[in-house]
């Protein structure tokens, strides 16, 4: 917008604190330099826009703003004399990106003492070099630590997944090795059964009519019901009386396996009215290795098909062979997310899905939205825990207006209202020592804001924490501008 610029007065520059120890010499280069401006109500200058000025209000009312989800959202509102904002990084140069960190409008004429950035850099270095050599080591170096932390905690959570998964893993693995260690020694039993038929005197009848049953008792398997536990209870005792009556010999051994397999009484006299009465024992014994061959058989296929579930969801984590960008269903991420969390959630947390299956899919980077449900579950999980380790975490999606909402809902006493403000920042934890950098939630922060251009929000009241993610459902058009390397986020500072 069109600023009045007016005269600059040394001395009206030497009153306000930030120069206040400046000799006259020095407030005369500033203002030979600079300029005094007046600003009507409006903008001054717009977050992402070149660092061309620094600003030092004289008098007025100034309002910062940072663009959180597509919209402006206030963080600073002061009237304060001396108050400063703009390119306050212009000393460190083509180090670091010469842009506004945010945006700043006056509600009422204001005036500022105005800068140009090259200036701002030029005094800075040559007035003040140690100061400036201790703000770049400042800078840099709690980038850098900032940078290292969070490589550690992306290997600690990846370490913590790998075993979660490794015994996810197990249990199937050590499942179908027993279920194939069985099955040998039952295929090995058929067939020396057969072969004890075969030297038999059973008729070519006999012998096809007990093949014709083995084939349909493998088709009953196959379609076996779910029996709740007094029903497979007084289903056994019916199967194991009518073998005791029929001369079945071990019939309290043979009745739990074909309740497994959904036979029963019926099933048994359709097979003694198929066969005689002298070789239904050795019928029945014939039957009962088909029938534990198949459950055998079933069991691998359940435990290697839970294998491959375990290992698409790892890839489905991890994105492997993915595009770093594109349009994902955010129910598969959440999916994937929590079968990997799995043992970490643990049976004591109560796992509740509250999913809006008719969203669409949004543009995002699915692997660091995964980052971001990792952390945001993991940190439900410990506060659940820390109730005495019961609990309900739910994860609900649904729309609103624009945005997908994705919500981690737990039911642990809360987060403080003195530190919600503070929970987003790096370094800021409320877990033990040893046991979190501060860096979960600060990285997931600005995952979502700003790669994402969404919003993170946090509610809390003891018993009922929600963290609110909202992601764009279209593609904003400043998305051609993200970059695929871990996002910068800044923080604009007034004095």
């Amino acid at each position: 917008m069109n600023a009045q610029v007016m005269p600059c007065d040394r001395m009206e520059i030497g009153s306000l604190f930030l120069f206040e120890k400046l000799s006259p010499q020095q407030l005369g280069r500033l203002c030979a330099e600079g300029r005094v401006e007046r600003f009507e109500p409006g903008p001054v200058y717009v977050e992402g826009s070149p660092a061309t000025c620094f600003y030092v209000m004289i008098e007025g009312t100034v309002v910062l703003s940072r663009r959180v989800g597509g919209q402006d959202v206030e963080v600073s509102r002061t009237s304060q004399r001396g108050v400063y904002a703009g390119a306050m990084q212009a000393y460190l140069g083509d180090q670091v990106p010469q842009t506004y960190n945010n945006s700043m409008r006056v509600t009422e004429p204001t005036r500022f003492f105005v800068l140009p950035a090259r200036s701002f850099a030029d005094v800075m270095r040559e007035w003040f070099p140690m100061a400036v050599h201790l703000l770049e080591g400042l800078f840099f170096g709690s980038r850098n630590t900032q940078r290292a932390i969070g490589q550690r905690e992306r290997l600690l959570a990846l370490g913590s997944l790998s075993a979660g998964l490794t015994h996810e893993l197990n249990n199937p693995a050590a499942a179908a090795v027993r279920a194939t260690a069985t099955l040998r020694e039952r295929v090995g039993r058929m067939r020396h059964k057969l072969s004890l038929i075969t030297q038999g005197t059973y008729s070519r009848e006999a012998l096809a009519s007990l093949i014709e049953i083995q084939e349909r008792t493998a088709e009953r398997v196959a379609k076996a019901p779910a029996l709740s536990a007094l029903e497979a209870a007084d289903r056994e005792d019916e199967i194991s009386d009518w073998l005791d009556d029929h001369g079945v010999p071990e019939g309290w051994r043979i009745a739990p396996t074909f309740v497994q397999a959904g036979l029963d009484t019926d099933w048994l006299e359709q097979v003694a009215a198929t066969v005689d009465e002298e070789i239904l024992p050795g019928a029945v014994g014939w039957l009962n290795y088909t029938v534990e061959t198949e459950l055998l058989m079933d069991e691998i296929d359940d435990s290697t098909t839970r294998i491959s579930h375990l290992v698409d969801a790892a890839k489905q984590y991890a994105q492997l062979d993915r595009a770093p960008h594109r349009d994902v269903d955010v129910h598969e991420l959440l999916d994937s997310t929590l079968l990997m969390l799995s043992g970490k959630i643990g049976p004591q947390v109560h796992l509740v899905k509250e999913y809006d299956h008719s969203l669409p899919e949004v543009p995002a980077f699915p692997a660091e939205l995964n980052q971001v449900w990792t952390n945001l579950v993991d940190n439900a999980v410990q506060a659940i825990r820390g109730t005495g380790g019961e609990g309900t975490l739910t994860v609900r999606t649904a729309r609103e207006d624009d945005r997908l909402l994705v919500e981690f809902r737990d039911t642990g006493p809360g987060v403080p209202e003195e530190i919600r403000s503070r929970i987003f920042d790096p370094f800021f934890t409320t877990k033990p020592v040893g046991e979190g950098t501060g860096l979960g939630l600060d990285i997931s922060w600005r995952i979502v804001v700003n790669k994402h251009h969404g919003s993170l929000e946090v509610e809390s009241v003891p018993g009922d924490t929600r963290f609110r993610v909202l992601l764009p459902l279209t593609t904003p058009q400043a998305w051609a501008d993200a970059r695929a390397g871990d996002g910068s986020r800044t923080t604009e500072e007034s004095s």
